[in-house]
């Protein structure tokens, strides 16, 4: 094995190839296999290391004997997988019926976190289309399995939905795309103002959503209802 850290092994690769590597990207092209093994490793050894600092003593400590370990394997392979993980293989169907019908999907439910304290952001995303003749149509459970492979990044919730719409609309390619998010920040209910009853709810609009208020309205109003 090499004696290079994986995650400079990792890295070099990304800088090699100017490939951006923010929190919020995915940068699964970058990994080999068996390196998300030693990433893991490496995170719980440099957790470790945190928790030292933060003076706990995690070898009399039975609570936080594994703690390390633990935060490892969320970070890598649960509340961070959409950096690490490849796109979920998703079957498209040719519009046969020449659908042009407003589509709602929605609410579901997504799990993120704030880039700036790793903090929980909870939410929920409906997702609302205008398909054409030569849109792409995806399974219902598909939509689900896309945002949380979008959501499950550190970021910002703004950037979140404007990713989310970048990939639905590379996909699916309708004549218009529409997307809220409405979501509770805990780096604001857990520290700094401690204020609990704020929430955060912003959208992209694209295309026939943008151009058509009639249109925009209609699914803004069945949102509502729901």
């Amino acid at each position: 094995m090499s004696t290079i850290p994986v995650s400079e092994r990792i890295r070099y690769r990304l800088v090699s190839a100017d490939c951006r590597h923010h929190a919020n990207d995915n940068i699964a092209d970058f990994i080999e296999d068996g390196e998300l093994d030693e990433l893991q490793a490496e995170v719980q050894a440099k957790m470790q290391e945190v928790l030292k600092a933060l003076v706990i003593d995690t070898e009399s400590d039975h609570n936080t004997q594994e703690t390390a370990k633990r935060v490892a394997k969320m970070f890598v392979r649960e509340v961070f997988r959409g950096r690490y993980e490849k796109a979920p293989a998703v079957t498209e169907f040719p519009n046969v019926e020449r659908l042009n019908e407003l589509m709602i999907v929605g609410p579901i439910t997504v799990r993120s976190a704030c880039s700036h304290h790793l903090c929980p952001i909870m939410g929920r995303v409906w997702i609302g289309l205008m398909p054409n003749e030569h849109s792409n149509l995806i399974g219902l459970s598909k939509y689900t399995r896309i945002c949380d492979w979008i959501m499950s990044r550190p970021q910002i919730q703004e950037e979140a939905v404007t990713m989310l719409a970048n990939e639905l609309q590379e996909r699916v390619q309708p004549d218009g795309l529409g997307i809220v998010m409405e979501a509770d920040h805990f780096c604001m209910h857990w520290r700094g103002v401690k204020d609990t009853g704020t929430k955060m709810t912003n959208s992209v609009m694209r295309g026939a959503f943008l151009k058509d208020p009639a249109l925009r309205r209609e699914f803004l109003s069945l949102l509502s209802n729901k």
